[in-house]
């Protein structure tokens, strides 16, 4: 029967699920590493211990932290991974343990879990207790006033009662009381507990009945439900623990025996009741039979006992001494040939792929067979042994089933927990997974700290970090593996061979590659196997300077019917031939496209990106370079290449648009690439930079409502502070370009701050002020312009007075902006300054001040004939006459547009600022 979805994700390493509702959020942490997880709590912080080096997948939390919580956090410790929740001041977290999962309940401030529940002792004080015996049966019932955890054991002669919280009780031995087959009864209280010691014969059975707030313990009569408390061993979070499924855990209370003296522990735990079936020993600790709860008894002095949730770990400072889960099943008669232990946890045996006089169907059936009957007998007993499965997975790995191998390994630790932390199935488990490409699920395989120093291990964590290229963990691992890799079959030897050569090459030891190829060559290994060690060394080669030798090994590979190893062979081929000219860019391109469908997933489909992506940005293709550097996205983000490809993809457009790349493109043709890309725009100055450079290049062609799209964005999503409000002058300055006064106003008024330049301030107020002006509101733009005597603000007055009819105050302060300019007569004037000039004398003629105009016309005249409107200058400061009628000043009038002036000059400060020329 196939598993269930539940327990695929059990099998998970570490699951970490997540819900919400109105009230909460839920976070879980399953899988068979995730379900093991330790939980505890440092002031505002939830700490999740997880027994594993590779971090869970926290993303989502991280991007989008639940109510309550402030950020979320990973950080490696020894032997596993910490993951630290950040509460918010008030918010409140509830941990526990359920359906096979670590569990924490979030909630915002203000939002916390229902009220607590009211007080367990009663309003009196005191708890009464209802006893009924018999000749041969005592039972007591404690009427509590709300639920309470509870530990019943019997310890010696003695029975105890443990509650975990403190209370007087009604209950007094002196009382003339009938207690049946007890001899006595004592109670006592402590600071948080209150115990109870019966004294009672040893061969009257012990129950516990928990029913909402009242206890119920009877001593003779039937015996107590079965089991409920489950044990296993933890290597993974610190030292070596042993681990109780309790679930409703209360609190751990440390107890003296008034007669013997010795200390021990009660666990206690919420109802139902849950027992402990039998006694347990071990050389630490030892675990006494109970009703209800936990009782251990100790003879060291360091032994802790803590409660996490619905786990009770008990562990030493040095770890507790505990065999190992298997120690048992040593002695177990292996069946007749079957493939037999490996020295190493990791190490594959040639020996196991034998299926001697047999054929190998008729072998794995028969291994198969063995197997069933083996769990089968063990359903009822988690420590049965279990060599006979251990046998049918040495054969699937040896003759390479490995998805098959996994599966029988996955089946044996859920009928067996405890096997999930033998070092032999974890590294049986992690082979195959690293066999079948599975790197993450075989690196927390790996992780545990029963396989730290084992060199077995260490080949398959340099193989896998080849495959991850991380060059230089790769030769450390293959460094400490020098003891186990010969003794792998000779196929596996040869693969791990050529990935050591890869990784010496990778790091610049061609001495090492060149004798690693030599070893793997000397195995004989498959066809396939070969191939790929020739690969390595036609890069080794090409590094060398042999081109002509790398191109004959790349073309030969080539032609093999394995596109794994076809494509990267091609690639280099066509690396080499364009590099020596036999290729034309277009021509390399036009091969290397094909190759980018025909390998993905992995370094080799990275490579022939990056490579196509430098052709065409060479070729100036701008937006196919994009389209293939983007289409990687970030599907191998574990890779170095990946970082490197992102690398490619920001320079190619940042050259683009900051460095002039794209200068050459029709400005509409900029805009549409850059929507496209939008999302590789840099943060920080740059991408401002870049922003405002392409809106330049709008307004220079008059598409001022795209420019306007652009710095609004800016304004809106990116910027702040001086910054914010230097964009915003430019948007409102375009808006008014585009004759939309009102926008303009609302950019300057949306962005308003305190501790702007003086510069800034006056160019905003000039900008404000025209705005004002173009919606007929004269009065108040002359307001906010104020004292201001800036070149912009004098613009914006003169305009101002020439709109209200007062000629001569706007004639006086066009001719204050022309400054000196008279006296320079060989450069001829701008066209502004014609515009400045003309409106001077036309304002002079129209005010009727003959003066200031026959001064203007004497400090001027000499520019008449450079002009560009020559006619239209003449008659301006000819002033009034015969020869002029009042329709020829109206045309004056009408043709000096201070407007259109002022538009390009605006056009020619955004050239400046962004750099153009």
């Amino acid at each position: 029967m196939a598993p269930s979805a539940a327990q695929d994700a059990a099998l998970e390493p570490v699951a970490v699920r997540i819900g919400a509702n109105d009230t909460f959020t839920r976070v879980e942490f399953a899988g068979v590493i995730g379900a093991r997880a330790r939980i505890r709590r440092e002031n505002r912080q939830i700490i999740i211990r997880v027994g594993s080096t590779a971090a869970p997948d926290i993303a989502r939390l991280r991007v989008d932290p639940p109510p309550g919580v402030e950020r979320v956090e990973t950080r490696g410790v020894q032997g596993g991974t910490e993951v630290v929740i950040h509460l918010l001041e008030g918010a409140q977290a509830i941990t526990g343990r359920a359906d096979g999962a670590v569990f924490i309940n979030l909630y915002a401030p203000g939002q916390g879990p229902a009220a607590a529940p009211s007080p367990a002792v009663p309003a009196s004080g005191v708890v009464p207790v209802a006893v009924t015996a018999g000749p041969d049966r005592l039972q007591l019932r404690f009427e509590w006033a709300a639920p309470v955890g509870a530990a019943v054991f019997r310890r010696g002669e003695a029975v105890w009662i443990v509650f975990d919280h403190a209370a007087r009780l009604d209950l007094n031995d002196e009382a003339g009381r009938d207690l049946g087959p007890a001899t006595g009864v004592r109670w006592a209280a402590g600071p948080d507990y209150v115990a109870v010691r019966i004294a009672a014969p040893e061969n009257l059975t012990l129950s516990a009945n928990g029913e909402g707030a009242a206890w119920t313990v009877s001593l003779g009569g039937p015996a107590g439900g079965p089991g409920g408390i489950l044990l296993s061993r933890d290597e993974d979070s610190g030292p070596t623990a042993l681990v109780a499924e309790l679930a409703g855990a209360g609190r751990a209370v440390w107890l003296t025996d008034p007669l013997v003296g010795d200390r021990f522990a009660a666990v206690t735990a919420l109802a139902p009741a849950k027992s402990m079936g039998s006694r347990r020993r071990l050389v630490d600790l030892t675990l006494l039979p109970t009703a209800q709860g936990l009782g251990i008894e100790t003879a060291t002095d360091d032994l802790r006992v803590s409660v996490q949730g619905d786990l009770v770990r008990m562990t030493r400072p040095s770890g507790l001494s505990l065999s190992r889960p298997t120690d048992s099943l040593q002695a177990a008669a292996a069946q007749a040939g079957a493939p037999r232990r490996a020295p190493y946890a990791a190490l594959i045996l040639a020996t196991w792929a034998d299926t001697g006089e047999a054929e190998f169907g008729a072998r794995r059936r028969q291994l198969q067979a063995e197997a069933a009957r083996e769990a089968a007998e063990s359903e009822d007993n988690p420590r049965a042994p279990v060599e006979a499965r251990l046998a049918l997975t040495r054969f699937l790995i040896g003759t390479g089933l490995h998805h098959e191998a996994i599966g029988a390994l996955n089946a044996l630790v859920v009928a067996a927990p405890a096997m999930a932390s033998e070092p032999e199935v974890r590294g049986l488990r992690g082979a195959a997974r690293a066999a079948i490409g599975r790197q993450n699920e075989a690196l927390a395989d790996f992780s545990g700290s029963a396989l730290a120093n084992d060199p077995s291990a260490a080949v398959w964590r340099g193989y896998i970090a080849v495959q991850q290229s991380d060059w230089a963990t790769a030769r450390q691992s293959f460094a400490q593996s020098a003891r186990a890799i010969d003794q792998f079959p000779p196929v596996w030897r040869a693969r791990f061979g050529t990935a050591h050569a890869l990784a010496a090459l990778e790091t610049g030891d061609l001495t090492a590659a060149r004798s690693l190829l030599a070893y793997v060559f000397s195995q004989n290994p498959p066809a396939a196997d070969q191939l790929g060690a020739r690969l390595i060394q036609a890069r080794m080669f090409e590094l060398e300077g042999q081109t002509d030798r790398a191109l004959a090994v790349y073309q030969a590979v080539a032609r093999a019917p394995l596109d794994g190893l076809s494509t990267p062979a091609r690639l280099g081929a066509i690396r080499l031939r364009m590099a020596g000219g036999d290729l034309t860019p277009t021509q390399a391109a036009a091969e290397l496209e094909p190759l980018r469908w025909r390998w993905r997933g992995d370094a080799v489909e990275l490579e022939v990106i990056r490579s196509l992506g430098g052709i065409y940005l060479s070729q100036g293709r701008y937006r196919e370079a994009l389209d293939a550097l983007r289409g990687a996205g970030t599907r191998f983000s574990s890779l170095p290449q990946s970082s490197e490809l992102q690398q490619d993809l920001a320079q190619a457009f940042r050259s683009l648009f900051l460095e002039g790349a794209a200068d050459g493109l029709q400005p509409v043709q900029a805009l549409a690439l850059f929507y496209d890309f939008r999302e590789l725009t840099p943060v920080g100055a740059d991408g401002d930079d870049m922003v405002r450079r392409l809106a330049r290049r709008l307004i220079d062609v008059d598409l001022l409502g795209p420019a306007a799209e652009l710095l609004q964005h800016q304004v809106e999503n990116r910027l702040d502070g001086v910054a914010q409000a230097q964009i915003a002058t430019d948007l409102a300055a375009v808006y008014l370009m585009n004759r939309q006064p009102e926008q303009a106003l609302r950019a300057i008024w949306a962005t308003r701050t305190t501790l702007l330049p003086n510069a800034l301030n006056a160019e905003r107020r000039a900008v404000e002020a025209r705005a004002l002006m173009e919606l007929g509101r004269y009065d108040h733009a002359l307001e906010i312009l104020g004292s201001d005597q800036s070149v912009p603000a004098r613009e914006v007055r003169a305009d101002l007075h020439w709109r209200r009819l007062d000629y001569g105050a706007a004639a006086a302060t066009y001719e204050a902006l022309l400054g000196e300019r008279w006296r320079d007569a060989s450069t001829p004037l701008t066209a502004a300054e014609e515009t400045r000039l003309i409106r001077a004398g036309v304002g002079y003629s129209l005010a009727r001040e003959p003066a200031p105009l026959a001064r203007l016309s004497e400090r001027y005249a000499g520019f008449i004939e450079g002009a560009r409107s020559s006619g239209a200058l003449r008659i301006a400061l000819a002033g009034p006459g015969s020869d002029q009628s009042a329709s020829d000043f109206a045309t004056l009038a009408a043709r000096t547009d201070t407007f259109t002036g002022w538009v390009a000059t605006m056009k020619q400060t955004f050239r400046e600022r962004t750099g153009a020329t």
